[in-house]
């Protein structure tokens, strides 16, 4: 929630509004109170604001995973933004920088943070994750060192998208994809093609991706991906696919990437990976799922799971910069922060279709 209040504020802070979600598939705008600024935070004004699978989710069910929205809260995690105010003890900022916010507040003070995986941290306070408040409000109040400044070729709305290709980033160095690694990603949804966009900045030579949906695997062709598969929704598929997808590879699958998160995906990655391989979770469709763990031990294929990232921020802007990553083409949809264009983002993005990734435009 960046550091944002947890009540609605009264009518003398009005101007300062914000998306809430207040019940299964209701989102109100709102007034949101800000707290007062601290000597190392920063006051944005949001600029754009991209909407993710979990807003989605949070929005149709009120909960992911463990996570459940108990009162109002404001929604929104991805995020660039203008400086409109800096804190006392801020000295790389200044007001007018435009800036792509990380979400995660860690306590910097534990046993993990200390050992650098402040991702896993159990004290995080994320935007848009119960009890903590989103993003997608004029105005949030964020700790100065999770704000990075955007070069000068960088728009903000490639900013908001840092924090999806983040996962990207993270996956890859979790999965230590490099110049001799072929890459398999399952789910050409936007984690999936943001994941193939990374791992070809990484060096992938090769990748194969994999989805139901002709749309998407058309958009991940255009992007680059050097062979696609559509598959189906039935477990009894999976061997026939496994040979489809291994014969597009013409070589060994090194790395699989699953975006999705179901058995049957999971099951896929799983055989189509090489002996010695290597199987990232990071779509968390379903909390559990029936896998062939045994014959996938036996090959000593490595399972790594994935959760959020940390240090990716400087990277992303980097390949940005760059032009080693493009994710303007990513961005299919654009809204308005009114109340009925706030409902209808949200609409065209739980439909999917040629939907990949919606902004805001603040």
């Amino acid at each position: 929630m960046g550091k944002g209040g947890m009540s609605h504020g009264d009518k003398k802070e009005e101007e300062n509004m914000a998306a809430w979600l207040v019940a299964k598939n209701t989102i109100k705008i709102q007034p949101f109170k800000l707290p007062p600024l601290g000597p190392q935070d920063v006051k944005v004004r949001m600029k754009a604001v991209g909407i993710c699978g979990s807003d989605v989710h949070y929005l149709r069910a009120m909960r992911v995973a463990d996570f459940i929205v108990k009162e109002p809260m404001v929604i929104g995690h991805e995020c660039a933004g203008i400086i409109e105010e800096v804190g006392s003890e801020v000295k790389h900022l200044v007001v007018g920088d435009h800036v792509a916010l990380e979400p995660g507040i860690s306590c910097s003070h534990c046993n993990i943070c200390k050992d650098g995986r402040y991702n896993l941290c159990r004290d995080m306070k994320f935007f848009a994750t119960p009890p903590f408040h989103g993003s997608l409000a004029n105005q949030v109040v964020h700790p100065a060192d999770l704000c990075f400044k955007l070069p000068e070729n960088v728009g903000l709305e490639e900013g908001a998208m840092c924090e999806p290709l983040s996962v990207g980033i993270h996956s890859c160095r979790r999965a230590n994809v490099g110049p001799e690694t072929n890459v398999l990603i399952v789910g050409a949804g936007p984690i999936g093609l943001v994941m193939m966009l990374a791992a070809r900045a990484f060096g992938a030579p090769r990748i194969i991706i994999v989805d139901v949906d002709d749309y998407r695997l058309s958009v991940a062709k255009d992007l680059g991906a050097d062979q696609f598969v559509k598959v189906s929704t039935s477990i009894q598929d999976v061997d026939a696919e496994v040979g489809e997808i291994q014969k597009a590879m013409g070589v060994q699958v090194d790395v699989a990437f699953d975006c999705v998160g179901f058995g049957k995906t999971m099951s896929t990655a799983l055989n189509a990976t090489r002996a010695g391989g290597k199987v990232c979770l990071v779509g968390m469709g379903h909390s559990e799922m029936t896998v062939p763990l045994t014959p996938a031990a036996a090959r000593e294929v490595d399972i790594v799971g994935v959760f959020r990232y940390k240090n990716t921020w400087p990277l992303c802007l980097e390949l940005l910069k760059s032009g080693k990553i493009d994710v303007k083409p990513l961005i299919t949809h654009r809204f308005g922060f009114s109340q009925e264009e706030v409902v209808e983002a949200f609409e065209t993005s739980a439909q999917g279709g040629s939907a990949i990734k919606v902004m805001f435009n603040l």
